[in-house]
């Protein structure tokens, strides 16, 4: 049964609109999508930056910790250096003698190495006695070296003003040729080295024993 014509305009009419409606809303959709998208990557970006300039705000130079600073050395590299190759020199110059050195000769250059303390003139020495007598006798000869092998104390004794101390551990290799032999001795010793004169001074040997044995020549300032 076939509908009026009139009935079919007003159905298709209908359609058309339902039609145009839908798209309208499809249309609005896709906008606002579009723009809420575009703002919320807005947003992101922006955002970035300030979370970056406020962590680097925070961060202590060269400690990557947040509220860090960066801490001074009680000596610096350098100075260490330094300190270090007077203790060798000294160490080393004390086994480095023959049978035709002599004490005045032999020491004042150690000593000029030192703090000049009595402990240090009474350590500062050649063989004596019997063994001395032995090295005259077989035309004896001592070489000696050393090496660093650690830092173990570096302070700066601000309450008694004593300055800055370096206590390192030291091999000390003596090799000694009498008789026609050769022998060869090594130990290990803590050397310690002051700062004479304040930051910027020389550094002297103010004390040395064998390694955990009690104390050699040590001043009561040496820091040890």
């Amino acid at each position: 049964m076939e509908l009026p014509a009139d009935n079919r305009r007003t159905a298709l009419l209908a359609l058309t609109v339902l039609g145009v409606l839908l798209a309208a809303v499809l249309t609005v959709f896709t906008v606002f999508d579009g723009d809420d998208g575009h703002s919320g990557a807005g947003g992101t970006a922006a955002s970035a930056p300030a979370s970056a300039n406020q962590e680097q705000g925070t961060t202590g130079a060269g400690t990557g910790r947040p509220g860090a600073a960066a801490a001074t050395p009680i000596v610096s590299l350098p100075e260490v250096v330094k300190a270090h190759a007077v203790m060798t020199r000294y160490m080393a110059g004390l086994n480095t003698y023959d049978h035709r050195s002599s004490t005045a000769s032999w020491s004042a250059p150690l000593l000029r190495l030192t703090s000049g303390e009595p402990q240090m003139k009474q350590t500062t020495v050649l063989p004596s006695g019997k063994e001395w007598a032995t090295c005259q006798a077989e035309r004896c000869s001592s070489k000696g070296s050393a090496e660093v092998v650690r830092d173990a104390v570096i302070s700066d004794d601000v309450a008694r003003g004593s300055g800055r101390t370096i206590s390192s551990l030291v091999t000390v290799t003596a090799t000694r040729v009498a008789g026609g032999s050769t022998t060869t001795e090594s130990n290990r010793w803590l050397v310690t080295v002051k700062e004479d004169g304040g930051p910027g001074g020389q550094w002297v040997v103010s004390g040395f024993n064998v390694f955990g044995l009690g104390d050699l020549g040590a001043s009561a300032e040496s820091g040890e």
